[in-house]
């Protein structure tokens, strides 16, 4: 498991990235919740009340936050984190 200090304009944010066997698992959490790669459940979060946002199609961090964000939670959504936005965009609500 690799960890990694992330600093964005709003403050520093952390990102988590776990070797699988062919792409790797990236989450980047923040104080308020966390952006998520494709391996994971957007529906899940928002069942346990998480402010999650989901990228899908990325290798590491820079990605994910380049990417456009393609599913939210309505937790997210109150931050103003809208589907469309990039990853770096979400982040920066969630610091």
């Amino acid at each position: 498991m690799l960890i990694e200090q992330i600093p964005l304009e709003n403050g520093c944010v952390l990102g988590l990235r776990f070797e699988m066997q062919k792409y790797p698992l990236l989450v980047i959490r923040a104080e308020k919740g966390f952006l998520m790669c494709g391996y994971l459940n957007i529906s899940a979060a928002e069942a346990l009340g998480d402010t999650a946002a989901k990228v899908k199609g990325v290798q590491n961090f820079e990605d994910m936050l380049k990417t456009t964000v393609v599913e939210v939670t309505k937790f997210a959504g109150e931050l103003g984190i809208e589907i469309g936005m990039t990853g770096r965009e979400a982040m920066e609500k969630m610091c």
